[in-house]
């Protein structure tokens, strides 16, 4: 519709710092910034929140690219690119035009991952700042896409209620299943057709990551069983020795393999990157948590000195 087009080209030129806007909100509904979250709630806070946290991102981000692949609507920079900027790409390393890298517009993942993610936090924390603080997250990550132009405002109004809807479904599966096996199955099962017909990065990348979240936490509950700190230093040794394991182990994983043949997209390089990230989910969520004790060893070792 031309007049979203009309809009987010006068946003991008009535707004002067408009480049600063779209960047500064992409964080919160970009990949990292949702694991720097789940890592920090998992870590830091509570486990069982920050598990049911990563459930939730994966799902998000596995199943409405399916829903982008059959709409197949292409970002407003991509159809305008005489007046739309690409202010906040979606991997900042790929080609603007890639469209296997950069993703299909309709509908919004950050716009859906925000009030999914922070509602349900809100939810979980139950404080009322939290409440309002997602409402407001919501409303401004949904408005920076419009103005990154990486989404046209109908891709926000629906990435909006779909949010709510993984919300919805969430609830329910949380109220009505209570054997575990099945409660992943349900999320995984429905995204498995997207393997016949999605050739984006975001769902092979979501599908890793469920898949490795699901295999991790009963292995977690099982064989670690890691207990929540409020100590800050070890909660700060927690996460950041869980980036350190995401950056090292995501690079080693990708030596064996010819860096165009990773780039491209071939459904034999979309399931290596799915077993990619499906082992580094593994390894951080379910070994890693491991050596939390030593962590805690080093404390009480420093306040004894």
């Amino acid at each position: 519709m031309e007049w979203e087009a009309s809009l987010i080209k006068w946003l991008q030129t009535s707004l002067s710092s408009a480049a600063d806007f779209a960047k500064c909100f992409d964080f919160f509904g970009a990949e990292t910034g949702l694991l720097l979250l789940i890592l920090i709630v998992m870590f830091c806070w509570k486990k069982e929140a920050g598990q049911k946290l990563a459930l939730i991102v994966s799902c998000v981000n596995l199943w409405l690219p399916m829903i982008k692949s059959v709409v197949l609507r292409p970002r407003p920079y991509m159809e305008y690119p005489d007046s739309v900027k690409p202010l906040a790409l979606s991997d900042k390393g790929a080609a603007a035009m890639d469209v296997a890298a950069q993703g299909y517009s309709f509908p919004s993942m950050h716009s859906a991952s925000v009030p999914a993610v922070y509602f349900w936090l809100a939810n979980e924390a139950k404080k009322n700042w939290l409440w309002i603080a997602a409402g407001v997250l919501t409303i401004l990550v949904g408005v920076s896409r419009v103005v990154a132009g990486m989404h046209y405002p109908t891709d926000v109004l629906v990435g909006w209620v779909l949010g709510f809807v993984v919300i919805g479904v969430f609830m329910l599966l949380d109220r009505y299943v209570h054997k575990e096996w099945l409660y992943y199955m349900i999320l995984l099962i429905p995204a498995l057709p997207g393997l016949f017909y999605v050739r984006t990065t975001d769902y092979f990348t979501a599908l890793g990551c469920l898949i490795g979240a699901t295999a991790a936490f009963p292995f977690e509950r099982k064989y670690v069983n890691f207990e929540n700190t409020r100590k800050i230093p070890a909660m700060l040794l927690r996460v950041f020795g869980a980036i350190l394991i995401y950056v090292v182990v995501n690079s080693l994983l990708k030596l064996p393999f010819d860096k165009q043949f990773l780039a491209g997209i071939s459904l034999a390089a979309f399931l290596i990157r799915t077993a990619r990230y499906a082992v580094i989910m593994f390894l951080i969520f379910g070994v890693y948590p491991m050596v939390f004790p030593r962590f805690e060893h080093i404390m009480k070792t420093k306040e004894s000195t």
